[in-house]
């Protein structure tokens, strides 16, 4: 694998990770099978672009699609909390609505962005070759990100949303508006995901109608392969184990299709991450047994 290849895998696994810290808050702390994530995905990335190219400054572009992810998070936990509409099908029935959504903000199937400038272009020094200036500029994304993430959640309101996901009774008897926090994590989830989607929109050259299709595999694919890895009950490890496992992810993907000898093609990407998640699956029930194995 070419050096090349190497830091465009760091680039996407970088990106990939804010969308697995977004599917880690939904999934893992909520308990909330999230499928909206594959619409607001392609969301970010159609505000982003679409503001972009109407002249907007790419910062504010950036943050109104993490904002339109959030919104469509809060919808999504609305009609769970509010209709009573069962968690996987509330999401999936936004996820649908978020395709024509999102062919109506475009207006077409695709929004180019190759000569117009982006937060990489602006941030990215003069000195610094552009495919490893943006894997750093999304380096320090992540670890605000990340840092953010755990420092919210260890405030009463970010404690308050994983005693909802943990024991929603619980949380009810003390007091804990649970439908409030189901709202707010999806808000916060969705928005990693918009985030995301804007930020590899413009790191790709343009938004297209199809990026969302398997955002939601990719996100618990990092979020697996993550705690495989790192195996910890500590928030700061859990989160770093999560952005490992995106890098990993998109590293084994590389590597995999860049491998002439394996035969791989780009065809063959959902095989490759079936694949790795059973594996990532399974390594956890390997250990309980060599341990047992041990003990006896």
């Amino acid at each position: 694998m070419s050096l090349f290849s190497m830091f465009g895998a760091l680039e996407i696994g970088l990106i990939f990770s804010l969308v697995a810290l977004g599917v880690f808050i939904s999934f893992r702390l909520l308990r909330f099978p999230d499928l909206t994530v594959d619409g607001s995905f392609p969301l970010g990335g159609a505000v982003g672009a679409l503001c972009i190219s109407s002249g907007m400054d790419p910062f504010l572009a950036t943050a109104l699609a993490a904002l339109a992810g959030a919104c469509a998070g809060v919808l999504t936990a609305i009609l769970n909390v509010h209709l009573k509409i069962m968690d996987l099908l509330a999401s999936i029935l936004m996820m649908t609505a978020l395709y024509s959504i999102n062919l109506r903000i475009m207006g077409k199937p695709n929004i180019p962005l190759i000569m117009e400038p982006t937060v990489f272009t602006i941030l990215e020094p003069s000195w610094l070759i552009d495919y490893i200036a943006r894997p750093v500029i999304l380096i320090i994304v992540v670890i605000l990100a990340k840092l953010a993430l755990d420092a919210y959640f260890s405030t009463r309101q970010g404690l308050a949303i994983r005693a909802t996901g943990s024991n929603p009774r619980m949380a009810r008897a003390q007091g804990i508006n649970t439908g409030a926090m189901i709202i707010l994590g999806m808000a916060i989830s969705n928005g990693l995901v918009g985030l995301a989607g804007a930020l590899f929109a413009q790191s790709q050259g343009g938004a297209d109608i199809s990026m969302g299709i398997g955002t939601i595999v990719i996100g618990l694919a990092a979020v697996i392969v993550g705690e495989s890895i790192l195996p910890s009950r500590k928030l700061f490890l859990i989160t770093l184990a999560v952005i490992l496992g995106a890098i990993v992810y998109r590293f084994f993907i590389a590597l995999a299709l860049n491998s002439d000898f394996i035969g791989l093609q780009a065809q063959d990407l959902n095989l490759i991450t079936a694949l790795l998640v059973t594996f990532a699956l399974v390594i956890p029930l390997l250990k309980q047994r060599m341990s047992r194995r041990k003990r006896v």
